[in-house]
């Protein structure tokens, strides 16, 4: 039985970056405990397998495809949300980029890429969305950033630099839309998501931290269930970190 306090019950939850990795695990978990789902990623065939997985759970869902980093299919993905549910109560910002590469080989389009869809698209859904959740009474949103931003890296400087951001614009987003809005933010350390298959075998196997290896993508739910929840309903602009003790 489900702690009554991590009860999504009736809850309408918009996951981007949804159709895989830590969303897919974090939409998945919502999906089991009662949320109907929104899945939003640029390959809409990816969130209509999230979806039909969803809805096999006997929950509602939606696949979108959208350009997380753009602002009109931000603008789109949000209507078309609105237009199926007419609510919105969890946002989750997780659509993100990293690639490594010698800050000075960076090009303008590179970096403006990585800003765009680490900050710039996270920044215009949770301030339409967090508007139109303090309008409708309530609303939780969390952003998934990176210890990258708390301890940047050589070679991945324009994605610490757009999680650092993340993380302030969470601080500043839980004022703006406080009391009725709650915003938070994980800084994930390193998970075996898709993005692994690109590690060597040392780095899926060990890292340097604390626990001496990556996380597994469900090990990001429990702090995400708790963040979104009523549990943490005393918690808004906390920047918590589910690393492994980096």
């Amino acid at each position: 039985m489900n702690d009554p306090l991590l009860n999504f019950d009736g809850k309408v939850a918009l996951v981007t970056g949804g159709s895989r990795g830590l969303g897919y695990q974090m939409a998945k978990a919502l999906a089991e405990r009662g949320a109907d789902i929104i899945v939003a990623s640029r390959k809409v065939e990816a969130c209509e397998k999230v979806a039909e997985e969803v809805r096999g759970l006997g929950r509602r869902a939606l696949a979108i495809g959208a350009h997380c980093g753009k602002w009109d299919e931000i603008d789109r993905l949000i209507e078309t949300a609105y237009a199926e549910f007419g609510r919105v109560d969890i946002l989750i910002n997780n659509a993100g980029m990293g690639p490594r590469m010698a800050s000075h080989e960076v090009p303008e389009s590179l970096y403006d890429s990585v800003l765009n869809l680490n900050l710039k698209g996270p920044y215009r859904l949770a301030s339409v969305i967090g508007q139109r959740m303090k309008a409708q009474g309530s609303g939780s949103i969390l952003n998934i950033s990176s210890v990258a931003a708390l301890q940047p890296l050589a070679q991945v400087v324009p994605y610490s630099a757009a999680k650092a951001g993340l993380n302030a614009m969470t601080i500043g987003m839980a004022k703006e839309y406080a009391p009725e809005v709650r915003v938070n933010c994980i800084c994930a350390g390193p998970f075996l998501t898709d993005i692994a298959e690109a590690w060597t075998e040392e780095a899926r196997q060990t890292a340097d931290n604390a626990l001496h290896r990556p996380g597994r993508p469900e090990e990001i739910v429990s702090a995400a269930l708790y963040l979104l929840s009523d549990a943490a309903s005393f918690s808004t602009g906390s920047v918590i970190t589910v690393d492994g003790g980096s």
